[in-house]
């Protein structure tokens, strides 16, 4: 999940041609909707998110009991993101531009957490 239209799209091009199944959203709300329909094994999401952030929405799913390995990426270097304790829900948080071998380590972590 992110804002940037181009950084969703590179990265859902990224996880489908290495055999990931995938589903974007661009904000919070859209991806809450969904989970009526399926919960997903991995959630990444962005920090900066227009109306609730990447944060808040972790923090909702832990407060309604909705426990999604979570994978939050950021284009800010702000080192106290990576200090603050967060929900044990989340897998890592990574810093955009992102590395492919971390994302996927990154993955396989909170599928095999699923």
């Amino acid at each position: 999940m992110d804002d940037d239209p181009s950084v969703l799209k590179s990265l859902t091009r990224t996880l489908r041609v290495h055999a990931f199944q995938t589903k974007a959203y661009g904000s919070a709300r859209d991806f809450l909707a969904s989970l009526a329909d399926d919960k997903p094994a991995c959630l990444i999401v962005d920090v900066q998110m227009p109306g609730m952030s990447g944060l808040e929405l972790i923090q909702h799913l832990t407060s309604v009991g909705i426990h999604i390995p979570t994978i939050v990426i950021t284009a800010h270097s702000d080192i106290r993101l990576r200090e603050r304790p967060e929900p044990g829900n989340v897998i890592a948080v990574l810093s955009k531009p992102l590395r492919n071998a971390a994302l996927f380590s990154a993955i396989n972590a909170a599928i095999g957490d699923a």
